[in-house]
């Protein structure tokens, strides 16, 4: 991949190969079936343009107050207050189902401008911070999974390339260079 490369108006360009946008696309729409709820609705429900009628959609239809068990949920997900677990299941049951619905826009941004095939592709400047958060929560995902600290490179350095993590690691550090660099064509 070459880096994001500043557009005028604050957007980004970039040239995936078709195996560079497979393996994004793929990630992605984990991370849409991950947050897509229980009853398989997050993906049907489009933002409002009032912020106000979104956030009394979201105390009409409360979610679960219960921290998800599965770790990378969990980290998505995560408590509104650590300390204090009632509080933190009172904030959650309100605002978890519009964090799992702004996951899911973003995620879904990112797939409709992203190509099957890669190639040349060119986004506005919010398209480009949608596939920031996108490429964050996939990230995240990965990171939990792999149980990556602040020692990422000397986790990796102690793998070995027959390793079934070590792919895992580069697609990790892969997603880092790509994050770095649209963050690097945006500023």
């Amino acid at each position: 991949m070459e880096p994001f490369r500043s557009v005028r108006g604050g957007g980004a360009r970039v040239r995936l190969a078709a195996a560079e946008a497979t393996l994004l696309r793929n990630l992605v729409g984990q991370i849409m079936a991950l947050v897509d709820d229980d009853r398989g609705t997050v993906g049907y429900i489009e933002p409002p343009e009032d912020t106000l009628a979104a956030l009394e959609a979201s105390l009409h239809e409360p979610g679960s107050a219960v921290t998800p068990e599965d770790p990378v949920l969990a980290r998505l997900l995560p408590d509104g207050y650590r300390d204090d677990p009632d509080a933190a299941g009172e904030f959650r049951k309100y605002t978890e189902p519009a964090l799992r619905n702004a996951k899911y826009q973003v995620a879904r941004q990112m797939l409709e401008t992203l190509p099957a095939d890669g190639g040349r592709i060119q986004l506005t400047h919010d398209q480009a911070l949608a596939w920031l958060k996108a490429l964050n929560d996939v990230r995240l995902a990965l990171g939990v999974r792999l149980g990556v600290t602040e020692d990422f490179e000397e986790q990796w350095g102690r793998l070995k390339p027959d390793d079934p993590q070590w792919a895992a690691y580069e697609v990790y550090a892969w997603l880092g260079a790509v994050q770095e660099s649209l963050v690097q064509a945006l500023t």
